[in-house]
């Protein structure tokens, strides 16, 4: 399925073709919007709709061309993490937020709990790293396509057997879609819940300059952000159809998942009266 027609008021395991692919020739702006609020304004239009396609998103965000004033009282900063400055809620089908990056900062490997990500760069420069899914973690998307194809008792079986085993030989693994990291006899060692450890596997960078857009699901797989500069901050803009509060963050060493909530250092414009948890630094995107 083209990525013009998915609908991203849905989340993606609910699209009926789940190979989502990313748009990679440039984006053709039909119309230019002036002004943040302007663009808040056409983004509510879209989403009064039934069907949202992900390529009219992109088009508005791209429309955009940033301007320092639109939105620098949304510009939220903390010396020693990034933040996430909510703009609009978008009566619920969306939210649009301002992210702030400090010199150096970056977020964790995340997904996105099943919903369509858009991000506009405002000011500086970002680093997107990809990763591919641990193949020992599903997705929601992966799990309604193996629920799709799963046909015969007999894999369902093998699974069932699985369970009981400390150590997991690759050749077994691989019948049910699990590749996991081998020590040197070819086996994959198990923590103590029964994880198979995975390094993460990183499959592209893309450095993103001011008005770039760029998307992701968890059909395409995880990444994390970056701001690659140690002098100078970095300025993004976000839209999460539908909203989510927690997502899960992946250890690049392992591949192993923590959920964690997602919290707004900011809401239109006015810092939030709150203590920062200890791991709110693990707070993805």
């Amino acid at each position: 399925m083209d990525v013009e027609n998915a609908n991203c008021k849905m989340r993606v395991s609910q699209c009926t073709d789940m190979e989502i692919i990313p748009i990679e020739r440039p984006l053709k702006i039909t119309e230019e919007i002036t002004g943040l609020q302007r663009l808040v304004e056409e983004l509510h239009k879209v989403f009064s709709s039934d069907h949202v396609n992900v390529q009219d998103v992109q088009k508005l965000m791209a429309g955009y061309k940033s301007n320092q004033k639109d939105w620098k009282k949304y510009a939220k900063f903390d010396r020693f993490r990034y933040t996430r400055n909510l703009v609009d809620a978008g009566n619920g089908a969306f939210n649009i937020m301002i992210l702030c990056w400090g010199p150096g900062h970056a977020s964790a490997i995340h997904d996105h709990a099943d919903s369509h990500c858009f991000m506009k760069l405002l000011s500086g420069n970002l680093e997107e790293v990809r990763y591919e899914w641990p193949s020992t973690v599903e997705s929601e998307v992966r799990k309604v396509q193996n629920s799709r194809r799963r046909c015969c008792s007999q894999s369902e079986e093998l699974a069932d057997n699985m369970t009981d085993l400390e150590i997991c030989h690759n050749d077994s693994c691989h019948n049910y879609g699990v590749k996991v990291s081998s020590n040197q006899n070819g086996d994959c060692i198990k923590y103590s819940d029964g994880y198979c450890a995975e390094e993460m596997e990183e499959v592209g960078r893309t450095r993103l300059e001011v008005n770039d857009v760029c998307y992701i699901n968890d059909a395409l797989g995880l990444h994390r952000m970056e701001n690659p500069s140690h002098v100078d901050s970095a300025v993004s803009l976000h839209l999460y159809c539908p909203p989510f509060d927690s997502c899960r963050v992946f250890d690049a060493r392992t591949g192993k998942p923590t959920e964690v909530k997602v919290t707004f250092w900011s809401m239109y414009g006015k810092k939030m009266n709150r203590i920062i948890e200890a791991n709110a630094v693990a707070d993805s995107q």
